[in-house]
C-alpha cells in the first residue's frame, strides 16, 4: 500500500549514490629490494646503537618514511660536519662520492653505507671504464644523488653528464675510439635508449654495461604503468617531486596514451575535483614509497565512490639485499 505524505512534509529522499570507480592497481609498485634494504638499515642500526643515528641526505626520497624514521630517533643531515664526533652515521640509498666515507674514516665515524646494490654497481663499471682509460659519459639528470655519488667516484672531469637526445647530438669527445658510457638506475627505459641510440650512431665502438643499468624496479613499474595505461581516463603516481623513478612513472604514463597523470605525496593532497567524470583511476607507487599510501588513497576513493579494484601484474619480484655485515653481527 502507498502512502501519501502530509501536505506541507517533504517526501523522504534518498541519500546520493556513490559515482562508479573502477580503480587499476598496476603491479609491481612501491618499496623495491634497495629501498626496503636502505629502511631496514636506519631501522635495525637504530635498535643496535640507539637514538640518536644520523642520515646522511633522506635515505630514500618520501617524507612518509624520513618522518616515520624521526619518530624513531634518525636525525638527518645535509654533510658529516653535522654529526658529532662518536655517533653512527648513515650514507642514503643513491650513494655518495668517495670523498664522504673518506671523510667519516679519517673522523673515525662509525658509518654504514646504505648504497643501493644497483647503484654500487655502477659506480664499479665507472671505475673499470676509467682504468681502462676510457671517457665516460653518464646519462642521467644533474644535481640528482645518484648521479652527484657516481661522478664523485672518479676524479674531476672523468665522467661527462649527458642529459637528453639533443645533448648526445652534440658533445664532443676526447676519443670516440676510448669512449663508455654508463646510466643512472631510475632514468625511463624508453628515454634512455634514445640517448643511447644517438651514442652508438655517432661513437660506433663505444662500450656500454654488461647489464642494462637501469634497475629492475624502475623498468618494472614502468611495464605495469604501461600496461594500464590506455586503459586509464587518470593515473596517479605516489611518491615525491624529488623523486626521479616516480617523476618517470607519470611521464610513461602519458607517454603511453593516459590522457592525464600526475604525483601526490599522500591521499590529502589529491584534487578530487581533477577526477570528477573519471571512469577509470590508473594507481601506482614510486620505489620508496610504501604500500600504506596506496591503501591509504583506495580509503579515500571508497569514501567518494563505489570503487572496484582490479590489479594488473605484469611480473612477480623476490629480489632480496643482504645487509652490511656490521648490522648482521653478533652485538
Amino acid at each position: 500500500m502507498t502512502t501519501t505524505p502530509p501536505e506541507n512534509q517533504a517526501p523522504e529522499t534518498l541519500p546520493p549514490r556513490s559515482p562508479p570507480l573502477h580503480i587499476l592497481l598496476a603491479a609491481p609498485r612501491g618499496f623495491c629490494a634497495g629501498v626496503d634494504r636502505a629502511v631496514q638499515i636506519v631501522e635495525q642500526a637504530l635498535a643496535r646503537y640507539g637514538a640518536p643515528v644520523y642520515v646522511r641526505h633522506e635515505i630514500v626520497h618520501n617524507r612518509y618514511v624520513v618522518e616515520g624514521l624521526e619518530k624513531r630517533g634518525a636525525i638527518f643531515v645535509d654533510e658529516l660536519d653535522q654529526v658529532p664526533d662518536g655517533a653512527p652515521v648513515i650514507f642514503s640509498a643513491h650513494g655518495v662520492p668517495k670523498s664522504v666515507p673518506a671523510e667519516a674514516s679519517r673522523r673515525q665515524l662509525l658509518y654504514l653505507d646504505a648504497t643501493c646494490p644497483l647503484v654500487s654497481k655502477v659506480h664499479r663499471e665507472a671505475e673499470r671504464h676509467f682504468a681502462a682509460g676510457h671517457q665516460i659519459l653518464l646519462i642521467g639528470h644533474a644535481h640528482h644523488p645518484e648521479v652527484v655519488g657516481t661522478m664523485g667516484q672518479l676524479p674531476p672531469g672523468a665522467v661527462v653528464l649527458v642529459e637528453t637526445v639533443a645533448a648526445a647530438e652534440a658533445i664532443e669527445v676526447e676519443d670516440p675510439n676510448r669512449l663508455a658510457y654508463t646510466t643512472q638506475t631510475t632514468l625511463s627505459a624508453d628515454d634512455t635508449a634514445a640517448i643511447v641510440a644517438v651514442l652508438r650512431r655517432r661513437f660506433p665502438h663505444i662500450e656500454g654495461p654488461r647489464k642494462d643499468d637501469i634497475c629492475y624496479a624502475t623498468s618494472n613499474r614502468q611495464k605495469a604503468v604501461k600496461a594500464i595505461a590506455q586503459r586509464c581516463d587518470a593515473l596517479l603516481v605516489l611518491g615525491a617531486p624529488n623523486s626521479s623513478n616516480s617523476m618517470r612513472l607519470v611521464e610513461v604514463a602519458l607517454a603511453a596514451g593516459c590522457p592525464d597523470a600526475f604525483l601526490v605525496r599522500r591521499a590529502a593532497e589529491i584534487d578530487w575535483g581533477r577526477l570528477a567524470g573519471v571512469a577509470q583511476l590508473g594507481i601506482t607507487a614510486g620505489a620508496s614509497a610504501p604500500e600504506i599510501l596506496v591503501e591509504e588513497v583506495l580509503a579515500a576513493a571508497k569514501e567518494r565512490f563505489a570503487v572496484t579494484l582490479e590489479e594488473i601484474v605484469v611480473t612477480r619480484e623476490t629480489v632480496e639485499f643482504k645487509l652490511p655485515k656490521a648490522l648482521s653481527a653478533p652485538a
